[in-house]
């Protein structure tokens, strides 16, 4: 019984980060469309959410890499246990949360990796970990992925504005601006067939661990649609924070800009969803952004702004990490040490929920200028 409580606990808190991933990455599809006036702000996060879902069924390979490739096997099978994951996943909600209420576009992918290793390290030793699925699926994908989806975005904005005379071209604008409902419409697809994957590998996995799930099987169905519907629902809910960082921060986006981002974002994401990598789309699309500031005038962008994201990706998954292997010393003790981390997430989430609401940003203000050097949160 405690087992299956545990369980239900670990899917339950899944499904949360689920939904923190679905708001924290909205910006991802969305955030161009919605600064060049492409798609008005709700109509645009409607669409990502019913695409997100979508996406969800089109593909697993992502959710095989988490649930077989991360966590090693041992002769007793998967060497972390349900209350492992469970505090891994806190680590990956509390960071997500975090990076939210600043307005940093960070990893949700890297949270949940980082939450999970820690877990496990502290839980299971440092050869639970399979670290050359770690590095090879991982790591190289979050080194490559942002530069070559911005180079694509780059030369493809340099293009845009070459072949339309800097898109004063007659209707050239209002093209883009068309395409751009396409474009993201792509972006939105190829998040749901990576990120929503990653809860579903969790998920299994934990049914894997707790013996209801044989080993070297995918996500049940059942599983699909909770996590397709959690992480469209949290897009639905609009990360406005993080979509104006993205949208007016990073570059003043254009229409032509906007297009170019939002196409190789979707490229690289479905490209590598097929190939079973777990990339960070919110470094792919903020490395379209980048690149398309570059194509437009070589200089468009915030280079301010550019540092704080670096920052955040770069301590993304080891700030998770220490998170996740503090909640597995606390969890692993006793059923009151499991209640006690519970208690004390549930706490730190809605802390950061309370101090957004103090400066909140709203689909009315979300595209409102303002000064690239004063901090994300504002």
């Amino acid at each position: 019984m405690d087992v299956l409580v545990t369980v239900v606990l670990v899917i339950v808190v899944a499904l949360v980060f689920d939904f923190t991933n679905g708001f924290h990455d909205t910006a991802n599809a969305m955030a161009t469309s919605v600064a060049t006036g492409a798609l008005k702000p709700r109509t645009a996060v409607l669409i990502s959410a019913v695409l997100n879902v979508v996406g969800a069924f089109l593909s697993t390979e992502v959710a095989e890499t988490v649930s077989q490739g991360i966590i090693r096997e041992g002769q007793d099978g998967v060497q972390i246990s349900p209350t492992m994951i469970f505090a891994g996943l806190v680590g990956a909600v509390l960071w997500n949360l975090a990076t939210w209420y600043f307005g940093l576009p960070s990893s949700s992918t890297h949270a949940l990796f980082g939450g999970l290793i820690g877990a496990s390290i502290i839980g299971a030793g440092l050869h639970s970990v399979d670290w050359a699925t770690v590095v090879s699926k991982v790591v190289l994908p979050a080194l490559l992925s942002p530069v070559i989806a911005g180079v694509i975005a780059l030369v493809a904005t340099y293009l845009a504005y070459t072949l339309t005379r800097n898109a004063t071209t007659h209707g050239a604008a209002t093209g883009f601006r068309h395409g751009q409902t396409i474009s993201a419409s792509l972006v939105s697809l190829a998040h749901g067939t990576n990120d929503a994957q990653k809860t579903m590998g969790v998920i299994t996995l934990t049914l894997i661990a707790a013996g209801y799930q044989a080993a070297g099987t995918g996500p049940a169905l059942w599983v699909i649609l909770a996590c397709g519907l959690a992480i469209g629902l949290g897009t639905w809910t609009g990360g406005w924070r993080i979509m104006r960082t993205v949208g007016k921060k990073i570059s003043d986006v254009q229409s032509p800009q906007g297009f170019a981002a939002e196409t190789s974002s979707a490229a690289t994401i479905l490209v590598s969803s097929h190939l079973g990598f777990a990339l960070s789309t919110t470094h792919v699309t903020s490395g379209s952004v980048i690149g398309s500031g570059l194509g437009k005038k070589l200089a468009d962008v915030h280079w301010s702004v550019v540092g704080r994201i670096v920052v955040a990706w770069v301590v993304t998954l080891p700030a998770a990490a220490v998170v996740g292997a503090l909640a597995t010393l606390v969890a692993s003790t006793s059923t009151v040490g499991l209640v006690v981390v519970a208690v004390l997430a549930l706490v730190g989430g809605l802390g950061f929920f309370l101090l957004a609401r103090r400066k909140p940003i709203t689909k009315d203000t979300v595209n409102d200028e303002q000064p690239a050097t004063e901090p994300a949160s504002v």
